[in-house]
C-alpha cells in the first residue's frame, strides 16, 4: 500500500488489543469482493485493490501516475460526492451512477465515499456494481413473461393451428381451379397461414419441458454457430474468436445452448448489416459469478463460465433496452420479438444469467453459465 493515507487507513489493526497475529491491511483490502480506492486531496490514486484494478481495467502501477480526472469527465457526479465527503467529513453514498469515458463504461454503480480523519482531504471510495442484481431481478420477470407465452401458445395451438390447417388446405384446393388472377390470392392465403403457423411453433418452444443436461464443450457450440452463420446469414461478417483454452465444460443442453447463441449471433449479424466493417466477436472466460437457484431445485450454482457475443453495430435504442428480453418487444419493424425472449428463457432454464451492455459501436451480450461438476451428472 503506498501513500500515508493508505498506510494510516488500517493502522488501527496493529494497535488492536487482540495480541494474536493479524493480517496486514493489504491482505484485508485485497480480499474484499468490491473495488476499493483511496484518493489523496488532489484526487490522485494512493491505493486500489485487485477488484478495483479489474473494475477499471488498469493496474495500480498505472493508476499511481493518474488522477481520477484522467479516467472520468470532470462533470461526473462522483466529483460532487467526493467534494461533499471532504466538506462534511461524513460518509456519503450515491446510487445508480454512470461512469463513462473512453476508458470506462459502467452503469448502475453505487459509490460510497468516506473521509480518512487521520489524513485530511483523503477519501476512501467503495464501488459496487448493482447491474448484475438488477439483471437477475429482470430475468425473474422474464421467466414469468415466458410462462405467459407458454400458456398463450397452448391456447393458440388448440384454437388456431387446427383450423389454420383447414384454411391452408382449402386454399391449395382452390389454387388449382381458379384463374391466374385469383391464384395470387390463394397463394397469399397459403403463405399467410404458413407464417402464422411458424409464429405459433416458435411460441410453443417456450413450453416447460424437462431439460436434459450433460457436460457441454462451449467452444464446440460457438464453433458450430459460427460455421452456420458464415455459411448463411453472416457470410459477409468478420468473426473474432477469443477463447480461454482451459475453460471447463458447461453444465447444460447442447442443442438449447446452440439455439440461444445462434439467436444472439443472428441479431448481431442483422445489427452490423449496414456497417462498413461488420464484425462479431465470440469470447469465453472464467470468472466468479453470482449464485442463483437451479430452477425446480433447492440447489444453488456458481456461474463462473462467461460467454460473450459482441458486435460493432449502432447499439440498442434506449427505450427498448430495459424490455429487451420481454416477449413481443423488438426494434426491428418485421421482428416478432420472440428471439431474445427465448434466449433469456434458455439461459434461465440452465440456472444462468444473461446481461447486455450497449452503446453506439458496441453491443455485448454476456451469458453466465454453470460448469459441469461431479455432482451435476445426477441432477
Amino acid at each position: 500500500m503506498s501513500g500515508s493515507a493508505a498506510n494510516r487507513l488500517l493502522a488501527a489493526i496493529g494497535r488492536s488489543k487482540v495480541r494474536q497475529r493479524q493480517p496486514d491491511a493489504a491482505q484485508i483490502l485485497g480480499a474484499l469482493p468490491v473495488p476499493v480506492l483511496v484518493l489523496d486531496p488532489d484526487n490522485r490514486f494512493l491505493y486500489a485493490n485487485q477488484e478495483a484494478e479489474q473494475f477499471l481495467g488498469i493496474s495500480m502501477a498505472q493508476l499511481a501516475q493518474l488522477t481520477l480526472g484522467d479516467l472520468i469527465p470532470s462533470d461526473s457526479p462522483v466529483f460532487l460526492l467526493i467534494r461533499q465527503v471532504r466538506e462534511t467529513e461524513a460518509s456519503i453514498a450515491d446510487h445508480d451512477m454512470t461512469l463513462e469515458s473512453p476508458r470506462i463504461h459502467k452503469q448502475g454503480i453505487t459509490v460510497q465515499g468516506s473521509p480518512l480523519p487521520e489524513d485530511p482531504g483523503a477519501v476512501l471510495l467503495v464501488l459496487q456494481d448493482a447491474s448484475t442484481a438488477r439483471a437477475l431481478d429482470r430475468q425473474l420477470a422474464f421467466r414469468g413473461a415466458a410462462r405467459s407465452v407458454t400458456g398463450m401458445a397452448a391456447v393458440l395451438a388448440h384454437e388456431v393451428k387446427n383450423p389454420l390447417s383447414g384454411i391452408r388446405g382449402a386454399a391449395q384446393l382452390l389454387e388449382t381451379n381458379v384463374s391466374p388472377e385469383d391464384r395470387e390470392l390463394t397463394v397469399l392465403i397459403r403463405d399467410e397461414a404458413d407464417r402464422i403457423r411458424t409464429l405459433v411453433d416458435r411460441m410453443e418452444s417456450f413450453g416447460e419441458k424437462p431439460l436434459a443436461r450433460s457436460a457441454v464443450n462451449i467452444h464446440r457450440v460457438l464453433g458450430h454457430v459460427r460455421r452456420l452463420a458464415e455459411s448463411g446469414f453472416a457470410a459477409s461478417v468478420r468473426f473474432q474468436e477469443l477463447y480461454d483454452p482451459s475453460l471447463p465444460s458447461a453444465w447444460g443442453n447442447r442443442d438449447q445452448l446452440i439455439q440461444a447463441v445462434l439467436n444472439l449471433v443472428k441479431n448481431a449479424a442483422e445489427a452490423v448489416g449496414g456497417q462498413a466493417n461488420p464484425e462479431i466477436a465470440l469470447t469465453t472466460g472464467y470468472q466468479h459469478g453470482v449464485r442463483i437457484a437451479v430452477p425446480g431445485s433447492s440447489r444453488r450454482l456458481d456461474l463462473p463460465l462467461l460467454v460473450t457475443v459482441r458486435d460493432n453495430g449502432p447499439g440498442i435504442p434506449d427505450d427498448i433496452r430495459p424490455h429487451l428480453f420481454e416477449p413481443f418487444v423488438s426494434s426491428k419493424p418485421s421482428g416478432s420479438g420472440l428471439g431474445l425472449a427465448l434466449v433469456a428463457k434458455i439461459v434461465g432454464d440452465h440456472g444462468g444469467l444473461i446481461e447486455v451492455d450497449s452503446r453506439p459501436g458496441r453491443t455485448e451480450f454476456r451469458l453466465h453459465l454453470p460448469v459441469f461438476g461431479d455432482d451435476d451428472s445426477s441432477c
